[in-house]
């Protein structure tokens, strides 16, 4: 599995423009000027026509610098979920502008902690002139500071559908939520008989919203990876320089043990994430069983790779002034988010026939 010349050269803009910018404030350039937004959003709708392997450099590099950025929200689950709906009016009508950047999306979904499709119990009921009436509380919404597109999962008579709600519509409340990773932004959103306007066929937002996990799975695995490369790069770096003894702490071969299983550790789980996105591009029948691979391997390593990470530095690993703590609560948050490790191995063990579902 190699990526195409194009793809290396996406990963070096990509990683030139977020060194020049950083935070939240490289939304801007990397939407205008290469057109991230857009990545994965077919050209019929103004994106770039690319698929899963442009989307797993980007959020390589995207977790290589803990970007804050809204693209796994808005790009992934909110355009990927569009797509899948098959709805060619709501996408003619909100996928321009998330492609292009200019507005940003985001896919609530998740109840009581849980991703699984057949958790949702928000409700959602027919109202005046052909709308619906959306009752419920979605939780571990990926957040933004402005939300211009919000999808919604609720159960309809038909079964689970997907709904557009006007974000700041009446009975819509958005609930900022306090998160271990202060790098990913994440609210509840509180739905009273907000108004709502379905989205594809009415129930059939289970099968949408198992694409989308699949999708996402594999696009938070590649962050994992480029998170986790970065950890080894930064702790290599650091063994080298750091003298104790009279010689680098790298020269000890205890440490060059623990050096030489973060290098496999990182490698297999960019071999998984690969596969994941080789999947999607090529053989999507495949794509739940690489997904959940994906996702279980890369949460695990990264969690290591992010341990390791602060055992070898010592104390400075702990204090504020380090981004060592950083890496490890966006390990552990990414390592929950849609459904942890053990939760994508039964699955994968389900879907091989392994345990019954």
């Amino acid at each position: 599995m190699r990526l195409t010349e194009e793809q290396e050269e996406l990963r070096s803009a990509v990683r030139s423009l977020l060194t020049r910018h950083e935070g939240a404030a490289a939304w801007g350039p990397l939407a205008e000027q290469i057109g991230v937004a857009g990545l994965a959003v077919p050209e019929e709708y103004g994106g770039a026509g690319g698929g899963a392997r442009d989307v797993h450099v980007l959020m390589e590099e995207l977790g290589r610098s803990l970007s804050p950025l809204p693209f796994l929200g808005s790009a992934v689950l909110t355009a990927g979920a569009l797509l899948a709906s098959g709805d060619k009016e709501a996408c003619g009508r909100l996928l321009p502008g998330l492609a292009e950047g200019s507005s940003v999306g985001t896919l609530a979904w998740a109840e009581e902690g849980s991703w699984d499709p057949e958790s949702v119990h928000a409700e959602a009921v027919p109202g005046p002139g052909g709308t619906w009436l959306v009752t419920g509380t979605k939780e571990h919404v990926l957040d933004w500071p402005q939300i211009d597109v919000l999808l919604v999962a609720a159960r309809t008579a038909a079964g689970i559908s997907l709904f557009e709600v006007a974000p700041d519509a009446a009975g819509a409340h958005r609930e900022p939520v306090v998160t271990m990773d202060s790098t990913r932004s994440q609210a509840r959103w509180i739905l009273n008989g907000a108004e709502g306007r379905l989205i594809g066929v009415d129930g059939d937002g289970a099968r949408v919203l198992a694409h989308v996990r699949d999708l996402a799975c594999a696009a938070l695995a590649a962050e994992q990876v480029g998170a986790a490369g970065r950890c080894l790069d930064l702790t290599v770096a650091y063994a080298m320089d750091r003298v104790q003894f009279g010689r680098p702490i790298g020269s000890f071969q205890a440490v060059k043990h623990r050096l030489a299983d973060a290098y496999v550790l990182v490698e297999s789980a960019r071999s998984a994430a690969l596969g994941a996105a080789f999947a999607a591009d090529e053989d999507p029948a495949a794509l739940p069983r690489a997904a959940a691979v994906a996702k279980s391997v890369c949460s695990e390593a990264f969690s290591a790779v992010a341990g390791d990470m602060i055992q070898l530095h010592g104390g400075i690993g702990i204090t504020w002034e380090h981004d060592a703590h950083r890496y490890f609560k966006r390990a552990h948050g990414a390592g929950e988010l849609f459904g942890s490790a053990a939760l994508h191995r039964a699955r994968l063990a389900a879907e091989l026939g392994l345990i019954a579902h």
